[in-house]
């Protein structure tokens, strides 16, 4: 036989689309054509699947071979491609049988001596694989529904090889069964003991899931911070609604430490998020500890690319990498002003859209934005030391950075104050983040209840719907719209923070207690 498919996948953005690897062997002088939008690390690959092939003991065909990746208008990168290329040229060689390869889906790099080497987006390929069966099922059950006459064709369940050292990634994706391979030999010897069963079947490792933590375990405590009841406060509300938060405070105040200590308060990721979060991390080839709140503290010099994503073949950003987790911004002023202002969309839409000439991408971006800042560029602006010398015009156009559009976005704007070293070695040790995890984890169990979704993503018409305000609540927020000119966004925000703090208190009202703690942090 001189023809044969293969089928893998390829990564664009964080998805993978299927691709159908299709291998002509035709007369002429030898030569190797790989067509179908090949990136360049595909275009080098014909160089290692030929060493590859040698050095596992098979024969290189010396004709010409044509390979073409379908869909065509589908850009494809990456080594992962390598070993579903070289199984195609084996296969349209006959040195395999190819009736075996329909009911698997390859990818790996290939190596000179014909072993495998771990690849990117192994997690994502998994996700695809499942996301399709489902599909397929769902399809073919409304089928059967319309035509109870008609049997349902039964569905072949695909197995996914993937090198070795993917595949406790990959087999995480429950419903997928996940082979692991050390060579191309290995996976050859499987898939030749498939049309022969009197060659043994021993080549391969049948990768099992490994279990999910039954609780995630962070290297760092909320009981670290002394003091800063008022700042303590406003980081279990932010957690407990999902809210935004700026810390204003002079240096050493500890507003980073208690940045880093937010993850550690929140609620514990279902198994669909956590798997969306390591499929991400899976992509951007990222080092994630599976299970856990992400957490990005970022350099004020990044670029605005970097932050949200982009690239000609658009890739996830900082935004993207901080989904479902928290995005921490150190020294907000000092960023760029047009970095700042693209987190404006992300911050209301949870998502990201990067259009180019020939792509569009949506990605995640359901992260909880912490911000610290100095008052002043010295820091010390009302410091009692009196140690500030920053000139009134100075303090205003290091305020002035920040544009007010931006600023309206964020929920919660507290003042962090210096705490004198004798309070330091005096204060006794607050409460443990697994205290307040529980009054967070109890709060998110209102909101689930009530509405499927945390306060801090309720519509302006989910709003109307679930916050209900009587009338002293009502002319509270009249009056305070006058002296703090409140916009409706800035309005909302009060009314989803109030929201917040009632479910903290286990009411089902809220009072003109909860709109006035809702108020103080609107101080911005």
């Amino acid at each position: 036989m001189s023809f044969a498919q293969v089928y893998t996948r390829s990564v664009v953005g964080l998805h993978a689309p299927k691709v159908i690897i299709e291998v002509h062997l035709s007369q002429g002088l030898p030569a190797l054509t790989i067509v179908g939008l090949p990136e360049a690390a595909v275009r080098e690959s014909k160089d290692r699947v030929r060493s590859a092939i040698l050095n596992s003991g098979f024969q290189f065909p010396n004709r010409r071979l044509t390979i073409n990746l379908a869909p065509a208008d589908l850009p494809k990168d990456g080594a992962r491609l390598d070993l579903p290329i070289a199984i195609g040229i084996l296969a349209a060689s006959d040195q395999l049988d190819p009736e075996v390869l329909s009911g698997f889906e390859f990818i790996g790099e290939l190596a000179l001596n014909g072993n495998l080497r771990q690849v990117t987006g192994s997690l994502a390929v998994a996700r695809a694989i499942k996301a399709e069966r489902l599909a397929v099922k769902s399809s073919s059950s409304n089928e059967r529904r319309l035509d109870e006459q008609q049997p349902a064709a039964e569905l072949t369940s695909v197995k996914l090889i993937v090198p070795i050292d993917n595949g406790a990634e990959a087999s995480r994706v429950e419903g997928v069964e996940v082979l692991g391979a050390q060579s191309l030999k290995a996976v050859c010897d499987h898939l030749q003991s498939l049309a022969n069963p009197s060659i043994p079947n021993e080549s391969l490792t049948v990768v099992t899931p490994s279990p999910a933590p039954q609780h995630v375990g962070y290297q760092v405590d909320l009981a670290d911070v002394k003091g800063q009841h008022h700042a303590r406060r406003a980081l279990e509300i932010a957690a407990a609604g999902g809210h935004s938060i700026l810390f204003t405070g002079p240096p050493g105040s500890g507003k980073t430490l208690m940045a880093s200590r937010l993850p550690t308060i929140l609620p514990d990721l279902s198994d669909e998020d956590a798997l969306e979060v390591a499929s991400t991390y899976s992509v951007a080839d990222s080092d994630y500890d599976y299970g856990t709140r992400p957490f990005r503290q970022v350099h004020h010099t990044i670029s605005a690319v970097a932050l949200v994503g982009g690239g000609s073949r658009p890739k996830p950003g900082e935004i993207t990498l901080a989904n479902k987790g928290v995005l921490f911004l150190d020294e907000l002023p000092e960023f760029d002003r047009t970095v700042l202002e693209v987190l404006r969309q992300p911050l209301e839409a949870k998502q990201i859209t990067i259009s180019r000439a020939n792509s569009q991408m949506t990605f995640p971006a359901n992260f909880q934005l912490v911000a610290a800042m100095n008052p002043c560029p010295c820091g010390y602006d009302g410091d009692t030391s009196g140690r500030c010398r920053c000139r009134p015009e100075q303090i205003k156009r290091y305020q002035d950075k920040l544009s007010g559009p931006l600023l309206d976005r964020i929920d919660l704007h507290i003042t962090v104050p210096a705490l004198p070293i004798a309070d330091l070695q005096n204060a006794q040790a607050g409460e443990s983040s697994e205290q307040v995890r529980v009054r967070v984890i109890a709060a998110h169990k209102h909101q689930m209840q009530r509405q499927q979704k945390v306060n801090n993503e309720l519509s302006p018409s989910e709003i109307d719907k679930y916050i209900q305000l009587g009338e002293s609540e009502q002319q509270l927020l009249q009056l305070a719209q006058q002296r703090l000119n409140l916009s409706a966004r800035g309005y909302h925000r009060v009314l989803r923070v109030a929201r917040t703090i009632a479910d903290l208190s286990n009411s089902v009202d809220i009072t003109s207690v909860h709109v006035s703690e809702a108020l103080s942090y609107r101080s911005k």
